[in-house]
């Protein structure tokens, strides 16, 4: 009997640790798909717009969406993400350091679920799971910084561009590549000599990670027949807060109780279970709202230490940027 919970102990770091472990060779297909941002009256948004290439289409749970609202049987409210009509929601936000002014072009995409998988071990499975892709622009509005993080706050990655200045780096940043759990991205994002930039950001398919980033040419792009690009539309995030359901709106979060600030439907039941723990948040990794945690109730933390949940909050950009090491 001594031993049994030792057994669960042990077993639940062996599943935590192969919830990385993910690194399944990927099918090759011939043709890329693509999910570029289209009709916004906003030309800095569009023209900074990431564009998303996935894999393994074919499995809609790999297909980007829009949050959606229907009752169902019993008349319950579902939100669901439908693949029919893909979205990339975006944000404006400025901030200032103390060495100048920035602003952030903050995108949000959601996908249906990341399936549940014991063989390998998906520990983030859950439903209306998203993706956060933040471009930080400088004063003459040239990226200096791309950060992508899941809508729940998990697998941070903070890189930066050519147009950086280096003393802005974290001490010791390495010249090579980064490793954001079991994943290797670029340690610069490298813009010199192009013409019509687009950042690339390649989305391994089933637990939807970022697993590279890449600038390329947009006219190369739109060249290439390997790829298939889907038009997304580019809406207010705000919108996401007013779905249509029959002839009413919803919230795709939870507005009260102990879920509040939270995507509906998006518990994440294994990282509650091995994860909670050690967060001190019983709902770890269920995706959440982007908002001033006074009045979401619900800060966007970006470290599982507890201590650090004001200070990793990434809607205080300036903070969060300081508390990872960066000096802008």
């Amino acid at each position: 009997m001594f031993f049994k919970p030792i057994r669960i102990l042990m077993l639940g770091v062996f599943l935590i640790l192969s919830g990385c472990a993910h690194h399944q060779k990927i099918p090759f297909e011939k043709t890329k798909t693509l999910y570029q941002g289209q009709d916004v009256n906003d030309s800095l948004i569009l023209r900074q717009t990431p564009i998303f290439l996935t894999h393994n289409s074919a499995s809609s749970y790999n297909r980007i969406g829009r949050p959606s609202a229907r009752y169902d049987d019993q008349e319950e409210e579902q939100l669901y993400v439908d693949t029919e009509h893909p979205v990339i929601y975006y944000l404006k936000r400025n901030f200032t350091t103390q060495k100048g002014q920035y602003t952030n072009l903050i995108y949000r995409v959601h996908f249906p679920k990341v399936p549940f998988s014991l063989f390998p071990f998906y520990l983030t499975a859950g439903k209306n799971v998203g993706l956060f892709v933040v471009i930080t622009l400088d004063a003459a509005k040239r990226p200096v910084l791309v950060t992508t993080v899941g809508t729940c706050g998990c697998y941070i990655a903070i890189v930066p561009t050519t147009f950086l200045p280096r003393d802005a780096l974290p001490l010791k940043w390495p010249d090579d590549s980064i490793d954001i759990y079991g994943e290797r991205l670029p340690s610069r994002l490298d813009y010199t000599n192009m013409k019509n930039p687009k950042l690339l950001i390649h989305i391994r398919p089933g637990v939807h990670r970022v697993m590279d980033l890449e600038i390329m040419d947009e006219r190369e792009i739109r060249k290439s027949r390997y790829f298939n690009i889907i038009p997304a539309s580019l809406k207010p995030m705000q919108e996401l807060e007013r779905i249509p359901i029959d002839s009413g709106t919803t919230s795709f979060y939870y507005n009260k109780g102990v879920l509040k600030g939270h995507v509906k439907g998006s518990v994440k039941p294994w990282e509650s279970i091995f994860m909670s723990l050690l967060s001190l948040d019983f709902f770890v990794g269920t995706d959440k709202i982007y908002g001033d945690r006074k009045e979401t109730g619900n800060p966007f933390y970006t470290s599982l230490k507890p201590w650090n949940r004001e200070a990793s909050d990434m809607w205080d950009f300036a903070t969060f940027l300081k508390f990872w090491g960066w000096r802008l």
